[in-house]
């Protein structure tokens, strides 16, 4: 089990502050399955915005995070082969079901499960659950393009 932190994380996503949704790397298992976790805070930008009076995170937020725990675990998989990683796109999202609001406070535990790649092409089953309450599932598929350094 590996615990990396958001600067680890930074070594693997290109995304930055405010876009950067994972904290912190809870459990790794090459090539099969990775927790992550975001502490949602009321400082989010999107909280200013969305139900100001009612904060909830935006569920496309929330997939958002999910796929970027699909590339970290993409990613970390490649890297512990010895491998190359370059960029990282979502290219579909299917099958996404909302179960519950996610709030300020909420600590919000990613779960991303390898299920094949062909061609590049990368596809999961995910999963957010707050407190283990099941928050959102959904089939990501995402494309990987070898870094040209």
């Amino acid at each position: 089990m590996e615990h990396d932190d958001v600067r680890r994380v930074m070594e693997f996503l290109p995304h930055r502050y405010p876009f950067l949704m994972i904290d912190r790397i809870v459990e790794f298992v090459e090539g099969e399955r990775l927790i992550a976790l975001k502490n949602v805070t009321y400082n989010e930008p999107f909280f200013t915005g969305h139900f100001p009076h009612n904060p909830i995170m935006p569920g496309v937020m929330i997939l958002e995070a999910l796929a970027q725990a699909t590339g970290l675990l993409s990613m970390k998989t490649l890297d512990a082969l010895g491998k190359p990683f370059g960029e990282y796109y979502l290219v579909g999202v299917d099958n996404a079901r909302f179960k519950r609001s996610v709030v300020p406070g909420d600590q919000l535990m990613l779960e991303a499960v390898f299920k094949k790649n062909r061609r590049n092409i990368w596809s999961f089953n995910v999963q957010a659950t707050v407190d283990d309450q099941l928050i959102v599932t959904a089939d990501i598929m995402c494309a990987s393009k070898e870094s040209t350094k």
